[in-house]
């Protein structure tokens, strides 16, 4: 860019336009500030931008005049993501293709390659944009920068050094599989899926609840001893218990009950607001013993009336649309209560949310052009241009679709099927570590002892 367009500005106004909402447009600021390698002044210039259905950004870049140092940081300037996330890639041995996938590592995440017992720690490489390959590559630099005076000091770390840095390489030539975990509890990295909106058989991804040592270390809690207060328990129809803001972290207050939805289950409604800022959260929470087989529901939506049915979505339930060959896995969109348009239209908000990073100007005309096609697909789902089918997969059977009749068997739109978990899904779910023969046993013996 021309330095005839840039602004000298103080930090504060970088901030100031941070919160301002800025999509297009926005100036570059330049703020001189000190050189780490030579203590000299240089240049460091700020761009708020906004990345097409993913989130707001700011990018930052340093240049030395003096000694020629560079570097670039990202950093995310838009809401507090709910979640952590977990992104997992399998990568094969001669698979070269799968190293120029778009890379976003937060100034918060770690990266892991459990295979050579290799971790880059959240500091490492801070609010990083690039690829796999650049990943790799950029930690065997940062390893092999300070060789020959190490090899001086101390031969035989060095020489391990070597070592680990030949199968490190050996990784980024693609001659040994490994597996690229990206760790982050705030919620803003990303790795690029080529297949979306299709699965990834190379991709998973987790998205998780942050511990409360996560959260004092993200300063989203403002005391660490709040985030251990008790939530209470369910003693009556209706409580009301205190509670820390998930978004601001002041006290807020929650409320609980349960209910039982007629042809489902008992169920936990939980509900928070803030009156600091405004911010609201529901929850439903399956009650009663985990049941012994997992549930498959398949609702035939024909009319437009359909897609007011209520819908019970439980954190481990999966998405399948076979129409449009969409398959959402356990997790993805987490539990809510809403009705078949309102999850078809979160389905639509998360695979933006999501993949959206892949909508930039280097993005190839035909998987732009597919990704086109299948907005206008499912866009399609909600104007009911043509029937389709909706199907709720759930290992612990606590999601739902209300039926349109009064009896449920009168509803042939609607099929019910029950399985058996494999014994996968229960190591995944935790199931096979329960052990209950203690509690049996007490429970048999004090049903002996009351009988005459």
């Amino acid at each position: 860019m021309d330095n005839k367009n840039d602004q000298d500005i103080d930090v504060r106004s970088v901030v100031e336009a941070v919160s301002a909402d800025l999509s297009f447009g926005a100036p570059l600021y330049v703020v001189e500030s000190m050189c780490m390698r030579c203590q000299e002044n240089g240049t460091t210039r700020f761009l708020l931008t906004l990345i097409p259905h993913f989130r707001k950004v700011l990018i930052s870049a340093f240049e030395c005049p003096h000694c020629g140092e560079r570097n670039n940081e990202v950093q995310f300037a838009g809401e507090i993501q709910p979640r952590g996330c977990c992104y997992n890639l399998e990568v094969l041995a001669g698979d070269v293709k799968i190293f120029d996938r778009q890379v976003v590592k937060s100034e918060s995440a770690t990266i892991k390659i459990p295979e050579l017992d290799f971790e880059i720690p959240p500091e490492a490489q801070r609010g990083s944009l690039s690829t796999v390959e650049g990943i790799l590559a950029r930690a065997a630099d940062e390893l092999s920068a300070l060789q020959e005076e190490r090899k001086k000091v101390d031969p035989k770390t060095a020489e391990a050094i070597d070592q680990f840095l030949s199968k490190l390489r050996a990784c980024a030539k693609a001659e040994t599989s490994f597996t690229f975990i990206l760790d982050d509890p705030a919620g803003n990295s990303f790795i690029e899926n080529p297949h979306a909106p299709s699965p990834d058989p190379s991709l998973t991804i987790k998205f998780y609840e942050r511990t409360p040592e996560q959260q004092a270390t993200l300063g989203y809690v403002a005391n660490p001893s709040q985030a251990g207060q008790s939530e209470g328990s369910l003693g009556a129809p209706v409580m009301t218990f205190p509670s820390t803001c998930g978004a601001c972290t002041e006290p807020c207050e929650t409320r609980m009950f349960k209910i039982e939805i007629p042809y489902f289950q008992e169920v936990i409604v939980m509900a928070s607001t803030c009156d600091s800022c405004g911010y609201r959260n529901s929850e439903l929470k399956p009650g009663g013993a985990i049941p012994e087989k997992g549930k498959k529901i398949t609702l035939s939506v024909r009319n437009i009336t359909d897609l007011s049915r209520d819908v019970i979505k439980s954190d481990t339930a999966g998405v399948i649309i076979p129409e449009l060959d969409l398959e959402l896995a356990g997790g993805t969109l987490g539990g809510m209560v809403t009705t078949v348009e309102g999850l078809v239209t979160q389905i639509r908000e998360s695979l933006a949310r999501v993949h959206g990073f892949t909508f930039g100007d280097s993005m190839e005309e035909s998987k732009l052009n597919k990704w086109r096609e299948f907005g206008a697909r499912l866009t399609k789902l909600l104007s009911f241009e043509q029937p389709w089918t909706l199907i709720l997969d759930d290992e612990l059977a606590n999601s739902f679709i209300a039926p349109v009749t009064d009896d449920i068997k009168d509803d042939h739109q609607l099929t019910f099927e029950e399985y058996e978990r494999s014994w996968d899904q229960n190591e995944e779910l935790g199931l096979n570590d329960i052990d209950t023969s203690s509690a049996d046993a007490a429970y048999e013996s004090t049903e002996t002892t009351k009988l005459p």
